[in-house]
């Protein structure tokens, strides 16, 4: 394998942030589960349009500074410039606690037309003022996590995840349980101290000096981030204001418990897809930002990105169709039953988002603020238009649909922009594998609408497995063998998806994976699970068509006619012998 090849680095990565994320995934399981128990499904949906109101806000006050604070202080990282990097980190610093001041007078003077648009009245006023305070520690902690992406301290960022959502559930559970709904704002309040807290810790190990800033060091500094960062927050203000409009028209045209069903299937639909997306931005986008001049480097980086990303999310994506139920009744109540269908819908737009991010991040660390913009409001119109057409013809699942198409829109747009912007092509594995893992999630899909349930759902447990063994097999394929934890190898070796015998497993030797020259040996049980899974597909579409024609068209019914009357014949044959 190449010196050059950056898979080792992205599965370690991934498996950093990753595991920080499944832990704070198990945290989450609690917090959801008695939010929905304590709240029911209108109290979900209150929860969730104040999120998007903080969400909509921090973006506007944060002016895109996280972000632009990130690619600022990894290009000077980069560079080897400390005085840069301390210059940067001071003036970070110094702005983020100024803007999150702004942002926060902002909602308290505009609470009540706030909670008029969003509610129809002025009863949440008070509770929108409250929610200022989110917005202060929300945006101080983001300066302060730029500043630890930026020095890409991985580990710390998985122990800052984890310690804020381990504090912000136990105190926001206990507010809950004694204000229920009155307790949904002062919960939001607290979850976001405990990341202020946990964030303002962990940046201050870093050893940096605070320098000595003139006035016009600051000024240029403080210039240099926000004229940046304002495309940044165009382009968050626009995904989040997106949000933000979809919920409304589900609250406009279907209802608040409807808005509550939404907010479940969309937290769960990104759960997963989460991990490899906040893997991605923590690590990806400052090494990306470090090379962004080389347009062969930053394009060879981003299709290995890319490549394993999906093998990452193929199974998960394909877990959460199958067992979609079993998820919102793990994370929710019956109540939430209604969420299953556009949970699912959610999670083919979120299939494609993993293929588009990797791609969106070459505009990002190249800074072309007029692309990151246009590209965002066109995302941003597209998913509206299709939203408001969508939930008025098709009620909830309208948003899923409206999702998944506009993400459609979305990989094709930056597609042709970065082809422009740099000469990306997409690798052939990536095209190889984006098709298998396309083609079976749709397998899949269609199957829980054209099978039995019961059918489906081993149409899709035997796609999990398939589809769960390629991808190790591909990865064990692109990373050295001593990169591998022994753990890890020694139950690969009880699976068989490895075969290294006692010599060569001492040695860290594996005969899966070879190197001659620059050429790397492909594991040849590779192209037997191709066909295998192409093979599996092929037969279930075959079989869902045929299941499909007999139900329409009453075959079923014309096949026991047909044996009935053939019956009959011989019958009366045999009686006239």
């Amino acid at each position: 394998m190449s010196k050059n090849h950056t898979y080792g680095q992205i599965l370690k990565s991934s498996a950093m942030i990753g595991g920080s994320s499944v832990l704070k995934i198990a945290i989450g399981i609690v917090r959801t589960k008695a939010m929905a128990i304590l709240l029911g499904p209108s109290g979900v949906g209150l929860m969730g349009l104040y999120g998007s109101i903080t969400d909509l806000t921090n973006n506007m006050a944060g002016m895109g500074i996280n972000n632009s604070g990130v690619r600022q202080i990894a290009a000077a990282v980069g560079s080897g410039d400390t005085e840069n990097i301390a210059l940067t980190a001071t003036v970070l610093r110094r702005i983020s606690i100024f803007l999150g001041a702004f942002g926060a007078a902002f909602l308290i003077l505009f609470s009540g037309p706030v909670s008029t648009f969003t509610f129809g009245n002025d009863q949440h006023a008070f509770a929108v003022a409250l929610l200022s305070l989110v917005v202060f520690f929300g945006t101080v902690s983001a300066g302060q996590e730029a500043l630890i992406q930026g020095m890409r301290c991985i580990s710390d960022m998985a122990k800052m995840g984890i310690l804020g959502a381990l504090f912000g559930t136990l105190i926001s559970i206990t507010v809950i349980y004694f204000l229920r709904e009155e307790g949904v704002a002062p919960s939001l309040v607290l979850i976001a101290a405990m990341s202020l807290l946990t964030s303002w810790w962990y940046s201050r190990k870093i050893p940096i000096q605070t320098p000595s800033i003139s006035a016009s060091q600051l000024g240029q500094e403080a210039g240099a981030l926000l004229k940046l960062g304002f495309a940044f927050m165009v382009s968050g203000l626009l995904m989040a204001g997106a949000g933000y409009a979809v919920r409304l028209i589900v609250v406009r045209e279907v209802g608040y418990d409807a808005a509550g069903l939404y907010q479940a299937a969309w937290a769960l639909g990104g759960l997963y897809i989460g991990l490899i997306l906040q893997a991605m931005g923590a690590d990806f986008y400052p090494r990306l930002t470090a090379i962004a001049n080389d347009n062969t480097e930053c394009n060879r980086m981003v299709n290995e990105q890319a490549h394993v990303s999906l093998l990452l999310a193929g199974p998960g994506v394909l877990a959460t169709l199958t067992f979609a139920p079993l998820v919102i009744g793990l994370f929710y109540t019956p109540k939430f039953e209604g969420a299953v269908e556009i949970l699912r819908w959610l999670c083919l737009g979120m299939t494609l988002r993993v293929i588009s991010w990797p791609m969106g991040f070459i505009i990002n660390a190249k800074g072309v603020q007029n692309l990151i913009i246009f590209s965002e409001l066109a995302w941003a119109v597209v998913y509206l238009g299709l939203a408001w057409v969508c939930v008025s013809f098709f009620n909830l699942k309208g948003a899923g649909i409206a999702f998944f198409g506009s993400y459609i829109f979305h990989v094709l747009m930056i597609y042709l922009i970065v082809r422009r912007l740099s000469g990306f092509r997409w690798s052939t594995s990536n095209i190889h594998t984006s098709f298998l893992f396309l083609a079976l999630i749709a397998v899949v899909f269609c199957s829980f609408y054209t099978l039995p349930s019961l059918l489906a759902l081993g149409v899709g447990t035997l796609a999990v497995l398939l589809s769960g063994v390629y991808s190790i097999q591909v990865l064990l394929n692109l990373i050295p063998i001593n990169r591998i934890p022994r753990s890890l190898l020694n139950l690969f070796r009880y699976l068989r998806l490895v075969s290294i015998n006692s010599s060569e497993y001492n040695d860290l030797q594996s005969v899966i994976n070879m190197t001659i020259g620059d050429t790397v040996v492909q594991n040849k049980l590779l192209v037997p699970l191709n066909r295998l899974i192409f093979a599996y597909m092929i037969c279930i579409v075959f079989f869902m068509w045929v299941y499909w024609y007999a139900e329409m068209y009453g075959w079923s019914g014309r096949l026991l006619s047909f044996e009935s009357g053939l019956g009959h014949l011989l019958k009366s044959g045999m009686l006239s012998d």
